[in-house]
């Protein structure tokens, strides 16, 4: 059996990057160990990027500026999206507006790994999640 798979939601990737006290112990263990294979969704990439230019992540500059450093540090592989996924994430019967986390959400049916998130709302998804 391979190494454990998590795809990281946008949150808790901000937090590793930003503020690693907000991580649970377990999510902070999961991400340190380099057993696990850390997948990083270019749909945080947009939120990040989107959220910034709104104002609403005013902090975010420097993980934008230094994305494909920042996974490499962490040692995280971005996962791309592709029409499976956007197909998917647009046909959940999920009432669950944001577009973001259907991505993530059909992301992680799709590629079979574990949601790593303490966002309850994505629960509502087919999707296993870890925190």
């Amino acid at each position: 059996m391979g190494a454990m798979r998590y795809l990281l939601d946008t949150h808790t990737l901000l937090f590793a990057q930003a503020d690693p006290a907000r991580l649970s112990r377990r999510s902070k263990r999961i991400i340190e160990d380099r057993s696990t294979r850390l997948l990083v969704s270019a749909a945080s990439a947009w939120e990040v990027a989107t959220k910034h230019r709104l104002g609403r992540l005013p902090t975010a500059a420097s993980l934008i500026a230094r994305w494909s450093d920042q996974l490499k540090e962490m040692d995280a592989h971005e996962l791309e999206i592709t029409s499976a996924h956007a197909l998917l994430a647009g046909s959940f019967a999920v009432d669950h507006r944001d577009p973001f986390d259907r991505l993530l959400a059909a992301q992680a049916v799709i590629e079979n790994v574990t949601l790593l998130t303490d966002d309850p709302a994505l629960r509502a998804f087919p999707v296993t999640t870890a925190w």
